[in-house]
């Protein structure tokens, strides 16, 4: 089952980051490429421990539906998402934030596991992995800079 760690400083509060992580509408805007938007469950705002949210995007040039459920969160330290339907056979999704002297340290950990078995296996590690890492490191960058303007903004 392929881990995914990736760690990301932000020169901001720690419950902007937090916030603006568990939002659909920025959730939507950090995933352009895939032309990720949400078509159930909860369609905008700040997501809370017990919400679902379906969404459409397209990966590989085909269009796909996930459907994720928060069920954990602590404010404004941590969150998970786990996936009750879709394209994987699971995933989780761990969301952390921790208070650092110039901003917060904002850690993803995701977890999947493939269809297809062994097939799902070859799969992950000939490309499906590392376009998951660069899908996770990518968003984490896109969340950086929007968090960094709204603190910036707030403080000029």
């Amino acid at each position: 089952m392929p881990v995914i760690d990736h760690k990301q400083f932000i020169q901001a509060p720690i419950e902007v980051c937090f916030n603006i992580a568990r939002d659909v509408d920025i959730h939507a805007r950090t995933t352009l490429v895939t032309k990720k938007k949400a078509v159930g469950g909860v369609p905008k705002g700040l997501l809370e421990e017990g919400d679902s949210v379906t969404w459409e995007s397209v990966q590989f040039g085909i269009k796909q539906r996930c459907t994720t459920r928060v069920i954990f969160m602590e404010k404004p330290h941590s969150f998970v998402e786990k996936m009750v339907k879709g394209i994987f056979k699971s995933f989780i999704h761990i969301h952390q934030f921790m208070d650092e002297a110039e901003g917060t340290l904002m850690i993803d950990h995701f977890q999947y596991k493939s269809r297809l078995g062994p097939i799902g296996v070859l799969i992950d590690k000939m490309f499906l992995e590392k376009y998951m890492k660069k899908y996770i490191v990518l968003r984490s960058i896109e969340l950086k800079k929007i968090a960094e303007t709204i603190t910036n903004q707030t403080f000029d």
